[in-house]
């Protein structure tokens, strides 16, 4: 067995009318200000004012920054930031989907008063330093698992992403109530849905920090989204079945973690970065032909999670493999989005632009158990297009 470190959050807290907890989260502390941090839709459809209501009834004083955007912006992250030290808050509370809680992450770090660092220098991986903010981050999105991970990608160019990846971003509390999910629009739950099981896959095939802890996260959080993703979509207000994704999708966070994601992300992310698609999406898009290409490498992987799913399958590993991967495209086929890039308006002539921006996610294809070449990179999104 693998020597491994297996690190995630303290606290979670899971279960539906789990927000009511927050109270009493926040009353073990002598706070004197609270930051929510969420973005626009979150106060159109007034989801925020459950929270609102639990910090006035503890009499905790608090702020709302709302201007959070998909894919946020370096600009956005420092404006959020000093939004926050110019008023002085002293807890960060990330609610909303991984955006807003990857913001959420920044800001506790970037408005602690002791904080010295620039985010310039936080990029990569191990790279922050000093204290940060208390942080609470509360999903409204079954699929980024960001309440559970220790990293924030920031959007650093028009089409650049960039991520900080350090353990000081876990947050302390974790707050799982699905209550908050109900009213998300069904291209939504299976863009998220598709996001965290590609978590889960990657996770339990990540060539180099594979671990026996991580394993077992993925392959219950794949069990719970595979069973649940489809009753989601067939009725949105089935709160069982939305909890479930969303423990789901904080279990694949957790291995993620700690067992990090390959080439599906790092194909996916230059689709994001240069045609503004959801990042569940831009998964969705690359994960088939991904599984495809790993599998001479990932095929025995590929089989076990094959057998963890249905028990009773049956075959040889190439069979077991080839079972999977097509039981990948009916989630697919079943999610309604759409799956071809010329249908997204991806011109043919941008896909070496997209080959060659996807070459340049290396802490992403480090982890992937197949090497991946440019020419294979292009032959992927040729094969999606």
């Amino acid at each position: 067995m693998n020597h491994f470190q297996f690190q995630t959050v303290a606290n979670i807290v899971s279960g539906l009318g789990s927000i009511q907890e927050l109270g009493s989260v926040l009353a073990q502390k002598n706070y004197k200000k609270a930051l929510i941090v969420t973005d626009s839709g979150m106060i159109q459809h007034s989801l925020h004012l459950a929270l609102l209501k639990i910090l006035e009834q503890i009499n905790l004083n608090y702020e709302v920054y709302s201007d959070v955007q998909a894919d946020p912006a370096e600009h956005i992250v420092l404006s959020a930031s000093e939004f926050a030290k110019q008023r002085h808050v002293d807890v960060v509370i990330g609610f909303g989907g991984g955006s807003s809680m990857d913001v959420a992450k920044l800001i506790a770090i970037l408005a602690h008063p002791n904080q010295s660092q620039t985010i310039q220098e936080m990029y990569g991986v191990n790279n922050v330093k000093g204290p940060r903010l208390p942080l609470i981050l509360i999903p409204t999105t079954a699929g980024t698992g960001s309440e559970v991970t220790p990293i924030s990608i920031v959007t650093t160019g028009e089409t650049t992403k960039a991520g900080i990846v350090s353990p000081i971003l876990y947050a302390d509390v974790a707050i799982l109530d699905a209550t908050f999910t109900t009213g998300l629009p069904e291209h939504i739950t299976a863009a998220t849905g598709i996001d965290a099981m590609v978590h889960a896959i990657e996770a339990y095939t990540s060539k180099i920090k594979k671990n026996f802890y991580a394993d077992m996260l993925a392959k219950q959080a794949l069990k719970l989204l595979n069973k649940n993703l489809k009753l989601a979509l067939q009725d949105g207000s089935n709160l069982e079945a939305r909890q479930n994704m969303l423990l789901g999708s904080m279990l694949a966070g957790q291995a993620f973690a700690n067992a990090p994601v390959g080439a599906v992300h790092a194909l996916a992310y230059p689709l994001g970065g240069h045609f503004h698609l959801l990042h569940g999406h831009t998964n969705a898009l690359v994960l088939l032909e991904v599984l495809k290409f790993n599998a001479p490498e990932a095929k025995q992987l590929y089989a076990e999670l094959m057998q963890w799913l249905n028990p009773y399958s049956q075959g040889s590993t190439d069979g077991l493999c080839d079972l999977f991967i097509d039981h990948m495209q009916s989630h697919l086929e079943q999610s309604g989005l759409t799956l071809k890039l010329r249908d997204l308006k991806v011109q043919e002539h941008q896909l070496e632009m997209l080959a060659n921006d996807a070459m340049l996610q290396t802490r992403l294809l480090q982890n992937n158990p197949k090497d991946l070449t440019h020419a294979d990179a292009l032959q992927i999104y040729r094969a999606i297009y």
